[in-house]
């Protein structure tokens, strides 16, 4: 017999709203099978829920989610898929990086603006201590 997951199960182990689950299976992410009215998640779902989860958290759409799901369910391998999430991976640290380097340069621009405005404000408090 092989486990299987309530929605609140899911829900407390990923720290997620059910709305979020019940989206994510509105978007075809998820099956869950049904029993009357309840939601029965297998132990695919609990993996691709992770897989999703992580996916959002390293900045990919639901898209390319989908795409990288995909190839999963197709490739009993991996290989293709592990390819493609490299490939993925390599283009998002990309684009990190990139952003890494225009917030140093916003940061640098900040504190710099900064040291000029101090150094005004110093000079008119110095004046105006003299006049």
């Amino acid at each position: 017999m092989t486990r299987t997951y309530t929605i609140t199960e899911l829900t407390e182990s990923f720290d997620v709203t059910a709305r979020t689950l019940r989206y994510y299976e509105e978007v075809g992410l998820l099956q869950p099978e049904r029993s009357g009215l309840q939601r029965v998640y297998s132990e695919r779902d609990r993996v691709r829920m992770g897989l999703i989860l992580r996916g959002r958290r390293l900045g990919f759409s639901l898209r390319e989610i989908e795409e990288m799901l995909s190839l999963y369910d197709a490739d009993p391998t991996e290989v293709v898929q592990l390819r493609d999430v490299i490939g993925r991976g390599d283009a998002r640290l990309r684009e990190v990086e990139e952003q890494i380097r225009d917030l140093t340069a916003l940061r640098d621009e900040l504190l710099e603006m900064r040291g000029k405005l101090e150094q005004v404000l110093a000079d008119r408090l110095q004046n105006g201590r003299g006049e």
